[in-house]
């Protein structure tokens, strides 16, 4: 992002935050998480102070108009915003997975086993009934 330019900043007590429109010249859409970053950078806030409401930018133009509040604290912020499944994902932090057990495997394949071979034993006595009788 090379040129960022304030165009309107207000100060809200109501809700207490901090309403900032400005503009940045790049060549692509800038990411919500590169925004943020450098709104944490240029207004010396938290990165979980900052909720972005708008990207704006018009086709064929590398100019783009952003929509953001700064909240004094998170907790405004939580009470005031709705949380969108784009947020939780930057706000999730990766997970591992529990690993699965593999002795209940081996024991499910060892019931089959075992239930194949009584039914293996009965073909077998069929099979040795005809041929005696």
């Amino acid at each position: 992002m090379e040129n960022f330019k304030v165009i309107e900043e207000k100060e809200n007590p109501l809700f207490n935050r901090k309403e900032i429109q400005f503009d940045v010249q790049a060549k692509i859409t800038p990411s919500r998480e590169e925004i943020i970053k450098l709104i944490s950078e240029k207004f010396s806030t938290q990165i979980e102070n900052i909720k972005i409401k708008k990207i704006h930018g018009k086709f064929g133009s590398n100019n783009f108009n952003i929509n953001t509040f700064i909240y004094k604290s998170e907790q405004d912020k939580n009470k005031l915003e709705i949380k969108k499944k784009k947020e939780e994902k930057l706000t999730e932090t990766p997970k591992e997975e529990p690993k699965t057990e593999e002795k209940p495997q081996e024991k499910v394949e060892e019931t089959k086993e075992s239930s194949e071979s009584p039914e293996a034993s009965k073909e077998d006595n069929k099979i040795e009934d005809i041929k005696n009788g």
